[in-house]
């Protein structure tokens, strides 16, 4: 099991040495084979999508570029051997559904060996082509390697959905990938902008305010605030071995980075400030989902920086 620092240590900089890499992050993770409530709804589809191939007996793939700067990002199905495989391309909209899919190693056969990262073998998310409805999942394996997510009821649209592991066997044992498909939810969508940029967001009566001063390639601090009722919440509870997890998206290619805060943990006492370490190659906006644990619930926060 990887500690915050371990983590970071080996994600950290995932982003580094990639065109459209991420760097902020609210490690979104929900409980095993449910999602936590969509932070926002509505999306605008894109044409992103990859032609498919098959790479095992009764899945495909989409064609993905295996290439560093692919990889680093989170926007291909393949990286350095390891694939992403489903024969799932479109989900129905309006009800829970169910995706499956599996990850294959560099010798075309399933991977059934993964390292826990932060108590989860696997962390997925589903995101709409507009970042809005983002869900983080935790799915379940099967004994032959293939893993059921359960998003709740997906709005039309299109959307992107990664898996975040570790191999825990094979040439690239204990080292982080995250890969994504695209797929289709049929019906209308209704095209919503994104929230302009804002220091601050409202979730549940909790107040989160954001703050550091970004500019692309650079390395800086980001800290997230946490406040109730205009009080300094100091009570946030661990979430999956830390106080929140930052999850962030690019606008226009959906670039994923998952970052962890640099904030000990000790106890249920946590916040109200969480320092986050961020280095974002890319300028334009990116969408922000932090989730923290506080009364014994899981609480999702929105909002969009702007990095010059």
């Amino acid at each position: 099991m990887t500690s915050c620092a371990s983590r970071y240590r080996r994600r950290g900089l995932l982003a580094a040495g990639a065109t459209a890499v991420l760097a902020l992050t609210l490690a979104a993770c929900g409980s095993d084979n449910s999602s936590a409530p969509a932070a926002d709804q509505a999306a605008k589809p894109t044409a992103s999508s990859h032609a498919g191939h098959e790479t095992m007996p009764g899945m495909d793939h989409s064609a993905g570029m295996d290439m560093n700067q692919a990889g680093a990002n989170g926007l291909s199905d393949t990286k350095q051997g390891y694939r992403l495989t489903s024969q799932d391309t479109t989900l129905a909209a309006g009800k829970p559904v169910a995706y499956r899919f599996a990850i294959t190693g560099p010798d075309g056969n399933p991977v059934i060996a993964f390292a826990p990262d932060q108590t989860k073998r696997m962390h997925f998310y589903a995101i709409r082509s507009d970042l809005s409805g983002f869900q983080p999942l935790h799915p379940a394996m099967a004994p032959d390697g293939t893993w059921t997510a359960d998003p709740a009821s997906l709005q039309p649209g299109s959307w992107r959905v990664f898996a975040s592991f570790i191999p825990d066997s094979g040439p690239r044992k204990n080292e982080d990938f995250v890969l994504s498909r695209t797929l289709t939810v049929p019906g209308d969508a209704a095209a919503t902008p994104l929230p302009a940029a804002a220091a601050s967001t409202e979730v549940d009566g909790y107040t989160v305010t954001v703050k550091g001063d970004h500019t692309a390639g650079k390395a800086a601090e980001l800290t997230v605030s946490v406040a109730k009722d205009g009080k300094p919440v100091t009570g946030l509870q661990p979430y999956l071995e830390t106080y929140a997890h930052l999850t962030a998206f690019h606008e226009g290619d959906q670039a994923f980075a998952h970052l962890h805060p640099e904030t000990k943990v000790s106890g249920n006492r946590g916040g109200p400030d969480l320092s986050f370490h961020a280095e974002l190659p890319d300028s334009g906006n990116w969408r922000l989902f932090l989730q923290f644990q506080s009364g014994g619930k899981l609480h999702t926060a929105a909002l969009t920086l702007h990095v010059a």
